[in-house]
């Protein structure tokens, strides 16, 4: 583990690798849901979070959108992010009536983390704990491999740090980009290619977006 200063504040100062061990463990949250509250605008989906769900609910990705999924533009680029239910705790739009998790065993990566998150370097990221953001007290060690708990951590983290670097490269090109015209067809073809993603019987998500992205990254003039 390396110590660092610019998360300080908000984390207990360390780097953790995914073999590390860290105090994060609720040990089960009791019926608390105080992480699945208001946080709309913070859990971004990711391409791999929406495959995992529809596959998961047995719906398709237009279906999910408006109830439990809302498209926010963040720097021109639209994705999907989690839909928190109209009520005075903004509680997330997959709790079930007794605050309990209702795609627990699928929920998407930032949810599977927390109280981690993640800090990306040179191509590579590290783990954080979040410091006072649980309410529970007294966390348990707890390896973060098997807090993290992603089947194929190796083809997911692949898949994350792609993602992660497709989005600032995207982030840079729409900064020249003035129509909104074309601003409105980068974002369709990033909805239909990642997000409507394909899969036919034999292929495996991870596999599919490696053989996609080239090409569309080259339809988005990504280089």
């Amino acid at each position: 583990m390396k110590r660092i200063n610019i998360l300080e504040e908000i984390s207990d100062g360390k780097l953790y690798d995914i073999e590390d061990t860290v105090k994060a463990d609720t040990c089960g949250c009791d019926g608390c849901s105080d992480c699945c509250c208001d946080v709309g605008e913070l859990v971004v989906l990711t391409p791999f979070d929406i495959y995992e769900m529809v596959n998961y609910l047995g719906v398709g990705f237009d279906e999910l959108l408006g109830n439990h999924i809302k498209l926010r533009e963040n720097n021109k680029i639209l994705l999907p992010y989690l839909n928190m239910q109209d009520d005075n705790k903004k509680r997330c739009s997959f709790l079930n009536e007794e605050g309990r998790c209702t795609i627990h065993a699928k929920r998407p990566n930032i949810c599977r983390l927390f109280p981690l998150g993640r800090v990306y370097k040179d191509d590579d990221f590290k783990y954080f704990l979040q410091v006072g953001n649980c309410p529970k007290e007294n966390l348990k060690d707890v390896k973060v491999k098997k807090w993290v708990g992603i089947e194929n951590y190796d083809e997911n983290k692949k898949f994350i740090l792609e993602w992660h670097k497709f989005i600032k490269a995207l982030t840079f090109r729409l900064k020249f980009v003035r129509d909104e015209s074309e601003i409105k067809e980068i974002n369709e073809i990033l909805l239909d290619e990642f997000y409507r993603i394909k899969i036919d019987e034999g292929e495996n998500f991870y596999f599919v977006f490696t053989k996609n992205l080239p090409n569309i990254k080259n339809r988005l003039g990504i280089i």
